[in-house]
C-alpha cells in the first residue's frame, strides 16, 4: 500500500494576502500645531524628533511594499506602536476641539475599487494590523516549503499571520466598521475568516512534515482531519454574508477543494489504521466517505488550481483502490455489515497550532515616544490605580504584622524559647533588667561601694582637718592679743578679738555642726551597706545569668521520652521561625512589586475600559496575597500545635516551679538594683555635700589668713607707736591724743586702722567708730587707714546659710578642687590689699597637714558641676 501522501502535489498550492493601499496624509503638522496649543511651544519643540518619526514611518509605508518581507514587517509593528501612543495624546476626530484635519483613506484589499475614509485613528490602526497579517502570509509563502525546516518555518508565519488576523478581530475592526465608509476586509467576518485560513496553511505544513517523519496513519489521520476543519470554517465564512460575492470564484474553490482532500486523506489514512485492526466494514465505509467527498467537490472546480485537481485525482486512486481491497477481503472473509456513511462517528482531529498572541509583540507600553505628553485622564486615572495597590499593599502588610505580633504574644504566654534555652542551659534576662544590671556592674556594683564609703570617710577626715587649722589660726591671734593687752595696759588701744572675730567663729561652728550631722549619715550609710549587702551580692554574678535558677530533667521518668518531648517542640519552633522569615519575604516581595509597578505606559496605550485595565494590572498581587493568606493559616495551626507540645513539656519538666523560682530570682535581683541604687544616690550625695564644704571652710579659712595677717601688721605699728609715746617722743605736735591720723589724711606709708579690723563678709553694715587717739594735725608718720575688705559691706557668701535652716551638708558655693597638691602655706606680699590675693588664681593651702605617707591622700570625688541644694538631699535630709 502507499504510505505516501496523496496530497503531496498539493503542497506548494497556498494562498497569501496582499497588502491594503492608502492615500498619502501630512500628520506632523497636524498634530505639531496640537501640542503647540494645548501645551506649548517649547514642548513641540522638544518633541520634534518623535513627530519626525511618525512622519517617516507613514510615509514607508504608503511607499510601494519592500521586497523583503521582514523588513516591512518590523516597519507595520514600529508604525502600529506609534500609533497606539498618538491615540491616547491626540484626539483625531471631526470635533472642533479635536484634530479635525486629518483624513485616512484605505482601499479594500480584495475590490481594491472601495475604500473608506474616516477622521479615525481606529481605522488607520485595523489596517495596519491588516497589511501586518498580510505580510506575515507572504512571508509564509517566501519559504521553501519542500524541506523539513522551510515547513517548519513557514507554519509559523501562517500562525503570526494568524495571530495578526485575530488581534484586529478582537480590538480594532468593529471600531474601524464604524460610520457609514467602511470597507468588507476589515470587518469581523472577513478577519475571521482569514485566521481560519492561516491556520489551516499552518496546520498543513504540520501534517506535511508528519508524513515526511514516517508517523503512523492514526496521528496523520488526526492531523490532517484538523487541516480540512479549518478549511470548512474559512469556506462556512466564505460561503456567508458578507463575504459570499465579495471574493473571486477561485479563492472560494481553492478553499473548498482544500477542505474537501484533506477530509478525504483523513479517511485515507485512518482507514488504513483501521486495516492493521481488522475492522474492514468501518474501512469500507470511511473510504467511501472520501471518495464520495472528493467528487462532490469536483463538481465546483472551476477555476481550481491544476495542481490541487491532480492532487485530488490521485487521491481518489488510492481510496479507491484500498476500497476494492477491503471490499473482496469482506466478501471472502470477515463477511461484516457495512455501516452507513452517516451513522460513523466524527472523525478524530488533532490540532497543532494555534493564533499567536500578538499582546507582548504589539505592546507599546514601553516606547519613549510622545512620552513627556500626560493627559488629565490618564493622571487621573494613574491615581486611581495608584490608591487600589496601596490599599492592597496596606492590607497585606497589616496581615503579615498581625502574624507576627500574634506570633510574639502566644510564645511569651507560653514563656518560649526562654525554657528550651532554660534547659539547655542558655539563661536570659528581660532586656531592660539586663540593662540596668550591666550598668551596675559596670560603675563597680555592690563591691565598689566600699571605695566609694572610703572617699566619703577621706573627705570628712579633711574637711575636719581643715575646720581644725581654721580655728587655730584664730585661736593664736586671739591669744597674741591677749598677751601684747595685758603687758600694755591702756595702752594697747585696738579691738579685742574676739568682737571681730564673733562671726567667723559663728560660721566655724555651723560647720562643725554640719560635719558631726554628716558624720551620722555617712554611718547610716555604711550600716545599710552591711545590712543590705547579702541582698545586693546577687549583683556580683558575671554574667548575672548564673545567678538563674536552672531547669533540669526530672530525677525519675517512667517511659523515659523527654529527648522526643523536647525535640518535637524545638522542630515546631523551627517551622515557627520559617513562617515568620517567609512573612518577611512575602513584605519585601510586595514593597518591591508596588516599586517596580508603573502602568502610566499601558494607560497611555490603552485603548479599552481602564477599569478592564486596572483588575488584569491588580490581578498580579492575587498569588501573592494568596500566599501572605496560606502562610498565616499555617501559623495558626502551627500555634496550637505548639500549645500542646508545650503543656506536655511543662508537665514532664515540672515548669510551673521553675517559673515560679525564676520569678523570685528576678524580684530579688530588681530589689538589689533597687538598694544599691539608693546607697549609690546617697554616696554621690554625700561627695557633693563634702567637696562643697570644704570649698566653703577653704573660703573662710583664706578670709581668717587675711584677717590675721592684718592684725600681725597693725600689731607691729602699734607697738612701735607705743614705744615712741613711752620715750616720749613729740607729743605735742599732735592735735589728739590718738597715735592715728584722721581718716583721709595723707601719710607716706598708710596703715589700717584698728578699729576697722571686722570679720570679712559678715557685716552689711559697720557701724562708725571712732579713732583709738586723735594724733596731732601736723603731719608726721603715723597710721593710715589702708583700703580692707572686712570695712567694705559686702554681701553674705552663697554658701551662708541661716542657722534656722541648717542642713547637715551646707550648700555647695564652688566646685573647687577638694584636693590640691600639699604645699606650705604662703604670706601674701607686703603691700597687697589686705584679704585679695596676691596674683590671679593664688589660693591658700586648705590645711597644713603634718606630712603623709605617699598615697594616703583619697581619691578625688566626683566631678560636681552643679551646686548642692540641702532641702533636695534624700538620704542626709534631716
Amino acid at each position: 500500500m502507499a504510505a505516501a501522501s496523496s496530497s503531496a502535489t498539493a503542497t506548494n498550492i497556498m494562498l497569501a494576502i496582499y497588502e491594503k493601499k492608502t492615500n498619502s496624509i501630512d500628520l506632523y503638522r497636524p498634530l505639531r500645531q496640537y501640542i503647540s496649543y494645548t501645551y506649548s511651544e517649547r514642548e513641540a519643540v522638544n518633541l520634534e524628533d518623535d513627530l519626525s518619526i511618525v512622519r517617516n514611518l507613514r510615509s514607508d509605508i504608503e511607499r510601494v511594499p519592500d521586497p523583503s518581507p521582514t523588513t516591512r514587517r518590523d516597519l507595520l509593528i514600529s508604525y502600529f506602536k506609534a500609533l497606539c501612543l498618538i491615540e491616547t495624546r491626540f484626539p483625531i476626530s471631526p470635533d472642533r476641539d479635536h484634530i479635525n484635519t486629518i483624513q485616512f483613506t484605505w482601499f479594500d484589499a480584495f475590490k481594491q475599487k472601495q475604500k473608506a475614509v474616516q477622521q479615525n485613528i481606529h481605522l488607520e490602526k485595523a489596517a495596519i494590523l491588516f497589511n501586518l497579517g498580510a505580510v506575515y502570509s507572504q512571508l509564509g509563502l517566501s519559504y521553501d516549503r519542500t524541506t523539513v525546516e522551510g515547513r517548519r518555518l513557514a507554519s509559523h508565519a501562517f500562525i503570526a499571520a494568524a495571530g495578526a488576523f485575530a488581534y484586529l478581530r478582537d480590538n480594532a475592526s468593529t471600531k474601524a466598521s464604524m460610520g457609514n465608509s467602511t470597507t468588507v476586509d476589515l470587518s469581523v467576518e472577513c478577519v475571521g475568516m482569514l485566521e481560519r485560513l492561516m491556520l489551516a496553511q499552518a496546520q498543513e505544513c504540520v501534517f506535511e512534515n508528519t508524513i515526511a517523519k514516517g508517523s503512523t496513519p492514526g496521528v496523520c489521520s488526526k492531523i490532517s482531519r484538523q487541516v480540512g476543519l479549518y478549511y470548512e470554517e474559512a469556506l462556512a465564512a466564505l460561503s456567508s454574508a458578507p463575504l459570499k460575492d465579495h471574493f473571486e470564484k477561485a479563492w472560494i474553490a481553492h478553499v473548498q477543494l482544500k477542505a474537501a482532500l484533506f477530509y478525504a486523506e483523513a479517511c485515507y489514512r485512518y482507514g488504513l489504521e483501521l486495516h492493521e485492526k481488522e475492522e474492514i466494514a468501518e474501512e469500507i465505509a470511511r473510504l467511501k466517505s472520501g471518495i464520495s467527498a472528493l467528487t462532490e467537490a469536483k463538481k465546483s472546480s472551476k477555476g481550481a488550481p491544476a495542481q490541487i485537481l491532480d492532487a485530488i485525482s490521485k487521491l481518489e486512486v488510492n481510496l479507491n483502490r484500498n476500497l476494492e481491497r477491503a471490499m473482496k477481503e469482506n466478501d471472502r472473509v470477515y463477511l461484516m455489515r457495512v455501516p452507513s456513511p452517516s451513522s460513523l462517528s466524527a472523525l478524530p482531529a488533532f490540532s497543532m497550532v494555534k493564533s499567536m498572541q500578538m499582546n507582548d509583540m504589539l505592546d507599546a507600553s514601553k516606547e519613549k515616544m510622545f512620552a513627556s505628553l500626560v493627559p488629565d485622564s490618564s493622571a487621573k486615572a494613574l491615581s486611581k490605580y495608584t490608591e487600589m495597590v496601596d490599599d492592597v499593599i496596606r492590607t497585606q502588610a497589616e496581615k503579615l504584622q498581625q502574624g507576627s505580633e500574634l506570633t510574639r504574644v502566644r510564645l511569651k504566654e507560653m514563656d518560649l524559647p526562654d525554657s528550651i534555652l532554660a534547659l539547655e542551659g542558655n539563661f536570659s534576662l528581660p532586656e531592660d533588667l539586663k540593662n540596668e544590671v550591666e550598668k551596675v556592674q559596670a560603675s563597680g556594683g555592690p563591691a565598689g561601694l566600699e571605695a566609694e564609703l572610703q572617699q566619703l570617710r577621706d573627705l570628712r577626715r579633711v574637711n575636719q582637718e581643715l575646720l581644725v587649722q581654721t580655728e587655730e589660726l584664730l585661736q593664736k591671734e586671739a591669744a597674741e592679743d591677749a598677751q601684747f593687752r595685758s603687758q600694755f595696759g591702756t595702752r594697747w588701744t585696738r579691738p579685742q578679738s574676739s568682737t571681730l572675730t564673733k562671726t567667723m567663729q559663728e560660721r566655724l561652728n555651723k560647720f562643725a555642726a554640719n560635719l558631726k550631722q554628716a558624720g551620722e549619715s555617712d554611718a547610716r550609710i555604711e550600716r545599710s551597706v552591711r545590712e543590705h549587702s547579702a541582698l545586693m551580692s546577687i549583683l556580683n554574678h558575671r554574667p548575672i545569668e548564673a545567678a538563674l535558677p536552672s531547669l533540669s530533667r526530672p530525677i525519675m521518668s517512667l517511659d523515659a521520652n523527654e529527648d522526643a518531648i523536647v525535640g518535637a517542640l524545638k522542630q515546631s519552633l523551627r517551622q515557627l521561625e520559617t513562617l515568620g522569615a517567609q512573612r518577611a519575604g512575602l513584605e519585601d516581595m510586595l514593597k518591591e512589586m508596588k516599586r517596580k509597578d508603573d502602568i502610566l505606559p499601558k494607560l497611555m496605550t490603552s485603548t479599552g475600559s481602564y477599569e478592564d485595565l486596572f483588575r488584569k494590572e491588580i490581578a498580579k498581587y492575587d498569588h501573592i496575597c494568596e500566599e501572605i493568606a496560606q502562610n498565616i493559616e499555617a501559623q495558626e495551626q502551627l500555634l496550637m500545635q505548639i500549645q500542646a507540645q508545650n503543656d506536655e513539656f511543662g508537665a514532664v519538666f515540672n515548669l510551673e516551679d521553675y517559673k515560679a523560682s525564676r520569678e523570685r530570682c528576678y524580684k530579688q535581683i530588681q530589689a538589689a538594683l533597687a538598694k544599691c541604687k539608693e546607697i549609690k544616690d546617697n554616696i554621690n550625695e554625700g561627695l557633693k555635700f563634702y567637696v562643697t564644704l570644704q570649698d566653703a571652710i577653704n573660703n573662710i579659712k583664706q578670709q581668717c589668713s587675711d584677717f590675721v595677717m592684718t592684725r600681725n601688721i597693725q600689731c607691729r605699728e602699734m607697738m612701735e607707736d607705743v614705744q615712741r609715746q613711752m620715750a616720749g617722743f613729740s607729743f605735742q605736735e599732735r592735735e589728739s591724743p590718738g597715735p592715728y591720723p584722721s581718716v583721709g589724711q595723707p601719710r607716706p606709708t598708710p596703715r589700717p586702722s584698728p578699729q576697722q579690723i571686722t570679720e570679712p563678709q559678715s557685716m552689711s553694715h559697720p557701724p562708725p567708730q571712732n579713732p583709738y587717739y586723735r594724733p596731732p594735725e601736723q603731719p608726721m608718720h603715723g597710721y593710715g587707714h589702708p583700703p580692707s575688705p572686712y570695712t567694705a559691706p559686702q554681701q553674705p557668701p552663697p554658701y551662708h546659710v541661716h542657722p534656722s535652716t541648717a542642713t547637715p551638708y551646707p550648700p555647695q558655693s564652688s566646685t573647687a578642687p577638694p584636693y590640691p597638691p600639699p604645699h606650705a602655706q604662703q604670706r601674701p606680699p607686703v603691700g597687697h590689699e589686705y584679704g585679695q590675693p596676691a596674683y590671679p588664681g593664688w589660693r591658700g593651702p586648705y590645711y597644713n597637714a603634718p606630712a603623709e605617707q605617699p598615697g594616703s591622700l583619697p581619691r578625688p570625688p566626683y566631678t560636681i558641676p552643679n551646686p548642692y541644694h540641702p532641702h533636695q538631699s534624700g538620704y542626709y535630709k534631716q
